[in-house]
């Protein structure tokens, strides 16, 4: 059980024995109304995920068995994938900002992304630079690996550069410097083969498009290891929200806390940016509508944050493959523009 929760519920049964606090019941119910619709919302879009294809709207019902195969092997494991990385992305947005302290962190501030861009990079240029060598099950399985092996490593040179998980000050300005490092790197490799500039091309604008049903079984066996730990770490997380030494004081580890947090962090993001590339302000904007909506603690906001990004991402990929039919708009351009103006409405309402 969360610290805050203890507070509170000893505080309501020490002033009134055998009732309930009326706040606590009225944030549960807001929890779980959060949930439902989130949830109602989600399985709504992989409905329409699975209608909506190169043409725009496509019946389900009135299809040849040609039309059930697209379907089927095509558009409901993306759709579902679509589903799956947002989701990983606004769970490593909320463990970031809990990390950090900080409600603009997010989960790509150790490097991660560019990380992942640098991998990806380097393997076009083994696998000769040409657009066309992306393509396949075993090309695509290898840019996957190289995505998040590249993820891995800007987060491992982090935590070299930062000494360890002691400061977390300390850890945020690795995190920008690797970032920037791995994102020079990239540009380079670009630079001097001008053909990784194309093929990259989708995964820096991010993209659902290569997912398939190994992608998004991968997703969902990542998914439910870093909830699993997640949810171990949230009252470590409720503890770091009232200051390290507070947090410290209650006798919390905090080096193990942070290691916990940064590894969760660092598995999140590498999946989801190895499977559909850079996707912008998903992971940012999911714990901020949580909050807005639902103000709870950290348990709760963890796991409604898993599903608000996966909704976002969800309704971005619906939305990119229908405005334009039969072009598709990159998923990752929709879900910058979204969330830049959703966080631009958010500052004018607070600077109201």
């Amino acid at each position: 059980m969360n610290p805050a929760d203890d507070t509170l519920v000893a505080g309501s049964a020490g002033s009134f024995p055998g009732r309930a606090d009326p706040l606590l019941e009225a944030q549960a119910r807001r929890v779980r109304w959060f949930a439902i619709l989130a949830a109602g919302a989600s399985a709504l879009l992989l409905v329409l995920g699975a209608a909506v294809g190169s043409l725009g709207w496509e019946p389900l019902w009135d299809g040849s068995e040609a039309a059930r195969a697209i379907v089927w092997d095509i558009r409901v494991p993306r759709s579902l994938g679509a589903w799956l990385a947002g989701a990983l992305l606004g769970l490593a947005g909320a463990l970031a900002q809990g990390l950090f302290r900080n409600p603009l962190a997010d989960p790509y501030l150790m490097g991660s992304s560019t990380g992942a861009a640098f991998g990806v990079a380097l393997l076009l240029v083994a696998l000769g630079a040409a657009p066309g060598t992306a393509t396949g099950a075993f090309a695509q399985l290898g840019l996957t690996g190289a995505g998040f092996l590249g993820a891995m490593a800007a987060v491992l040179l982090t935590l070299v550069l930062a000494r360890g998980v002691q400061h977390t000050l300390r850890l945020l300005l690795a995190g920008v410097i690797v970032g920037v490092v791995f994102g020079a790197l990239a540009a380079l490799v670009m630079l001097w083969e001008p053909e990784v500039l194309r093929a990259m091309q989708a995964f820096l604008l991010g993209t659902t498009g290569l997912l398939g049903w190994t992608g998004a079984l991968l997703l969902a066996a990542m998914l439910v290891l870093v909830l699993v730990a997640a949810v171990a770490l949230s009252p470590a997380l409720d503890a770091l929200a009232l200051g390290e030494s507070a947090a410290a004081s209650l006798g919390l580890p905090l080096a193990s806390v942070r290691l916990g947090l940064v590894g969760a962090i660092a598995l999140a993001t590498g999946a989801a940016v190895a499977q559909v590339g850079l996707i912008a302000f998903a992971g940012l904007v999911a714990p901020h509508i949580v909050r807005s909506a639902v103000r709870p603690t950290h348990r709760a906001l963890l796991l409604l944050s898993t599903l608000a990004g996966g909704l976002l991402l969800l309704a971005a990929d619906v939305l990119s493959r229908w405005m334009l039919a039969p072009r598709e708009l990159p998923v990752g351009v929709l879900t910058a523009l979204l969330g830049g103006a959703y966080l631009l409405w958010l500052m004018h309402r607070r600077a109201a």
